[in-house]
């Protein structure tokens, strides 16, 4: 058993590393956060042109048929750069649910032109306090072909073209829905921006009234391969997590070794040691259960369900507190607009809330080791 990546993603993930570091600085964040593109367009085209939005597609689809640990690598480097793309809504979440659901002429239609970056999508799950996996309370309905409820938050919802939406049918179990194609730009439609603490990963409020709805593949069993979906995109986002910790730390300690208070290096007093250390530390244990739900994605699916919600769980413990000690290793000048830190502030506190949040996964989690006691 191998958790280490391949040398051609160590690769890979080099140059990701190398042109986000050179295209994707955070002034590049800043941009975004202060003006009024929902994302980087330009960087969106060019990351398209390299081929990241499909390097776990099926080469039959357009992709370049790579193993989704692949994708994780990418992921690290674009939540390292806290890059103000629509990669987890339209990759992470919208393909995979057609690769999990879709049947074979949905997967050849829409795929292709999510790959490129000519059409954006998302998915629209969640209804508020209730959780995308919550589906007895969810009542966003279909009858006769019409998708009828409301969607909040929905990432990137403002910017997307169309949306795998969850709902009910008539007759159809409460703990079961089905996953229906919207166009977002149609009849019934209706989307309000929300105001969030991170602008450069935005979320909306979809309201839908009859909206004509496609069905993706059958219209049963969407609760199980909405479920598959949660579990990859929450492996991928917590690479990004842990890529925003480590630059966190990195930018800290860095400043650690710059900054003088009474004569010395702030770096030498034991209490910002410390800080340092429990930053390090809980980086390092994200990052192995991160490593480990890699693995699982290609070779274990049986153990993706539990190694996903664990490295969730890590990943947003890891990066929440590294972006908070990192304000406070930074001193009087981390908590102003004109520092850095609270850009890592708002990445982590939007990426803790996405897919569920931290409470749901530890649910699943639990889930997950009963199931496993039990086998």
């Amino acid at each position: 058993m191998d958790f280490d990546f391949s040398p051609e993603q160590k690769e890979i993930q080099h140059q990701a590393n190398r042109l986000l570091s050179e295209r994707c600085d955070l002034r590049a964040v800043r941009r975004v956060l202060e003006g009024e593109a929902p994302y980087d367009r330009e960087l969106w085209r060019q990351v398209a042109e390299l081929g990241w939005l499909g390097v776990a597609v099926p080469e039959e689809y357009g992709g370049l048929g790579m193993p989704r640990s692949t994708l994780c690598v990418i992921a690290e480097e674009l939540g390292r750069a806290l890059a103000p793309l629509p990669v987890c809504s339209s990759m992470y979440l919208a393909a995979e649910a057609i690769l999990q659901a879709g049947d074979e002429t949905q997967k050849r239609e829409l795929l292709p032109s999510l790959i490129s970056g000519e059409r954006i999508a998302t998915l629209a799950a969640a209804e508020g306090i209730v959780g995308a996996t919550a589906f007895a309370q969810q009542q966003t309905r279909v009858v006769d072909g019409g998708l009828s409820g409301t969607k909040v938050p929905v990432p990137d919802g403002m910017v997307a073209d169309w949306a795998v939406v969850s709902a009910g049918r008539p007759a159809q179990p409460d703990d079961d829905c089905g996953l229906y194609l919207v166009d977002l730009n149609g009849p019934g439609v209706r989307r309000s921006a929300l105001q969030t603490l991170d602008p450069t990963r935005p979320q909306a409020l979809i309201e839908f009234k009859a909206a004509p709805a496609q069905a993706l593949g059958a219209a049963e069993g969407g609760a199980a391969a909405l479920r598959r979906t949660l579990d990859r995109a929450a492996v991928l986002v917590a690479f990004e997590q842990v890529g925003g910790a480590d630059a966190a730390l990195a930018m800290s300690a860095e400043y650690a070794k710059i900054r003088q208070a009474f004569g010395r290096a702030i770096g030498s007093f034991q209490a910002i040691k410390h800080k340092l250390a429990d930053m390090y530390t809980r980086n390092q244990l994200a990052r192995s259960n991160a490593w480990f739900a890699a693995w699982a994605l290609d070779a274990s699916p049986a153990d993706l369900p539990l190694a996903a919600a664990a490295a969730r769980i890590a990943a947003c413990e890891a990066f929440e507190f590294a972006a908070k000690e990192s304000i406070q290793t930074h001193g009087g000048i981390g908590a102003t607009w004109e520092g850095d830190m609270h850009l890592f502030y708002r990445r982590a506190k939007s990426l803790g809330v996405l897919l569920d949040g931290p409470a749901g996964w530890r649910n699943r989690l639990v889930d997950a080791l009963q199931v496993k006691a039990t086998a």
